[in-house]
């Protein structure tokens, strides 16, 4: 049996975001019990050179909001980039979900040899829909992913890898 590019993309992207949403209700939390003001989490950082917590949320949504768009041929939604609370990232989490459950399996699939050419700036770069899903979008996603746990962890909330992993199913098969 083979994989689709739906089956490759989205249900794994929703996985990975409802994750995110219970690392970010853990840093709310964490900072609400220990008295911090939350926007030190939103604008921390790993190191100065790299972005704060808040564009880390954001650059993964944007990440998987354009595949599925670009995956299924359709506009890519622009979303706002001024969150700077949790509930705002939270908002725009959801939001993303939401746009990305609109967008069929049928809509995705066959997208593999489709011609991607995101734009970043003055830069285009041009991939098949397999190439941009596996080789541009899944380790950019997971990149700021892992950053915006990296940067929740520096800073003492207490999450783990299944924070980031989510919990698995245990099998009944022996």
């Amino acid at each position: 049996m083979s994989l689709s590019m739906y089956q490759a993309s989205t249900p794994v992207f929703l996985r990975m975001l409802d994750n995110l949403s219970g690392i970010l209700e853990k840093a709310a939390a964490h900072a609400e019990a220990k008295k911090i003001d939350p926007a030190i989490f939103i604008n921390a950082r790993l190191t100065p050179d790299m972005f704060p917590l808040s564009r880390q949320v954001q650059i993964a949504t944007d990440m998987v909001k354009a595949c599925a768009a670009r995956l299924a041929d359709i506009e890519v939604p622009q979303f706002e980039d001024n969150e700077s609370t949790f509930d705002e990232l939270q908002a725009r989490i959801a939001k993303t979900k939401t746009f990305m459950q609109s967008v069929t399996a049928e809509q995705i699939d066959g997208s593999e040899e489709r011609n991607i050419t995101p734009k970043f700036g003055p830069r285009v770069l041009s991939f098949s829909g397999q190439d941009y899903l596996l080789e541009f979008v899944i380790p950019n996603f997971h990149f700021h992913m892992t950053t915006a746990y990296a940067i929740l962890r520096h800073h003492g909330v207490e999450i783990g890898k299944s924070d980031y992993t989510g919990q698995y199913q245990e099998s009944s098969a022996t």
